[in-house]
């Protein structure tokens, strides 16, 4: 009876989840990455995973900042608004560097060649605190002398960057500001969308979208052993299938100066 009231608040800990917040930085809504991503942290930590996704990059900051997730696959504007707060535990491998870009994209049909060319258009954002699909194209107005509240006619928020190419090759916005990784990414899974869409600029390589937790949380087991499963992601079967459908190469430690870029873009907007 003693050793068995002893083993079970370890058995008990084995089994409490760790709670990886998601956003729209993947591929959103795909059912089969977010099972295989589960299965291999699972296999990776030894211990369940939970998928917390949200709509909006704020739902997500915000239930990492409060301890209700361990850890967010977040983007690195919310990173370094909230960076004495949040720390790195890994970044992203795309096509062999932890880098990607902002793509500007108009319809297939449409003559624009820069940015400068829809002025008094309408536009599609993917989310108020995403780098790639807000923050990019509003410093890049502002670095233009221009005003990024009354540059566009209209603009909306498609929370998404799927829904940001939906919205551009339908009609119902002349342009958009999107993730390079994800229009890249469904270039190869959905085609037939992206082929409405055609690519005007390409910002400089920015760092990609990380991996973070909580400052205080991260000598936590959780927190610890799911930075050891995603680093290891690449020698698991499982793994190595998740990074596939990810058409990403790995993850790696990364460093705070990656995300220079993206910071000295908020300096810009802080300073107009």
């Amino acid at each position: 009876m003693i050793g068995a009231a002893c083993a079970a608040p370890a058995i008990l800990r084995a089994e409490v989840p760790i709670r990886l917040g998601l956003t729209p930085v993947f591929l959103d809504n795909d059912a089969e990455v977010i099972s295989r991503l589960r299965l291999a942290l699972g296999q990776g930590t030894g211990r369940p995973i939970d998928l917390v996704q949200r709509r909006t990059y704020q739902e997500v900051t915000g239930l990492l900042l409060e301890g209700s997730v361990d850890a967010a696959w977040l983007c690195g504007f919310p990173f370094l608004q909230h960076e004495e707060s949040l720390a790195l535990l890994g970044v992203p491998i795309w096509r062999r560097a932890p880098l990607y870009q902002s793509y500007l994209i108009v319809h297939a049909d449409d003559p624009a060649q820069g940015l400068e060319d829809l002025e008094r258009g309408t536009h599609a954002f993917s989310d108020p605190d995403s780098n790639s699909g807000w923050l990019v194209t509003v410093s890049d107005i502002v670095r233009m002398g221009a005003r990024p509240d009354t540059f566009f006619d209209r603009t909306l928020f498609a929370y998404g960057h799927r829904n940001v190419a939906r919205s551009v090759a339908g009609g119902l916005t002349r342009s958009g500001s999107i993730d390079g990784y994800v229009w890249e990414a469904l270039a190869q899974v959905e085609p037939a969308l992206t082929a409405r869409t055609r690519v005007i600029s390409r910002s400089e390589p920015l760092g990609f979208p990380p991996f973070v937790t909580r400052r205080d949380h991260v000598a936590t087991e959780a927190v610890q052993s799911l930075r050891r499963a995603l680093f290891n992601l690449a020698d698991s079967v499982e793994g190595k299938a998740a990074l596939r459908l990810l058409q990403l190469d790995g993850i790696e430690a990364g460093e705070p100066a990656l995300f220079d870029g993206i910071r000295a873009r908020m300096q810009d907007l802080e300073n107009r």
